[in-house]
C-alpha cells in the first residue's frame, strides 16, 4: 500500500473511531446514565456531566427556528470539502487531524438529525469558573483544527522556501 493510501486509510479509521466514540458516549449519557432526568452528575472536583441540548453551534449561537437545517447542510458541505482534502493530504498528521474533524462533524450531524439538537454533557470547571458544555465530537473537532494549525506553522515545506 502506498503512503498516500495509508494516510487516507488512517484518516478514515480516525473518522470512524471518533464517530463511534461520540455516538456511544451520547447514547450512554442519554440512556445508560439517564442524564436528562438527573441534569448534573459530579464526576470529579473539576468535571461534571451536565445535560445540555445545543440547538445552535458553539456557545448556543445560531439557535433559531430554522438554524438546524442550515447547520446540517453547512456541516455536510464541510465534511465533503474535508473528505477531498483528506484524499489529497500529503502527510499522516494531516490525515489524522482531518479524520478527527470529519468524525466529529458527522457525530454532531447525526445528533441533530436524530434528536433535533446536539447532546452536550462534558462540563469542566475550576471553582466558580466554568467552561462551556461540550461533547466528544466537539473536542475532536477542536483538537483536529489545532493540529492542522500547528502542523501548518511547524512543517518546513521545501516548495515554499523559494
Amino acid at each position: 500500500m502506498t503512503a498516500p493510501a495509508q494516510n487516507r486509510l488512517l484518516g478514515l479509521l480516525m473518522a470512524l473511531a471518533v464517530l463511534a466514540a461520540d455516538q456511544a458516549s451520547k447514547y450512554w449519557i442519554l440512556y445508560g446514565l439517564n442524564l436528562p432526568a438527573k441534569h448534573v452528575v459530579t464526576i470529579l472536583p473539576i468535571l461534571n456531566f451536565a445535560m445540555v441540548w445545543n440547538h445552535g453551534v458553539t456557545f448556543g449561537l445560531l439557535s433559531g427556528a430554522n438554524a438546524s437545517t442550515l447547520l446540517i447542510l453547512v456541516a455536510i458541505a464541510a465534511v465533503a470539502f474535508l473528505a477531498v482534502w483528506l484524499w489529497r493530504a500529503p502527510h499522516r498528521t494531516t490525515s489524522l487531524a482531518l479524520g478527527a474533524i470529519i468524525g466529529g462533524a458527522l457525530g454532531n450531524v447525526i445528533s441533530r438529525l436524530y434528536y433535533g439538537a446536539v447532546v452536550d454533557f462534558l462540563e469542566f470547571h475550576l471553582g466558580r469558573y466554568e467552561w462551556y458544555v461540550f461533547n466528544i465530537a466537539d473536542a475532536c473537532i477542536v483538537c483536529g483544527v489545532m493540529t492542522l494549525i500547528a502542523e501548518n506553522l511547524l512543517r518546513k515545506d521545501p516548495k515554499s522556501a523559494a
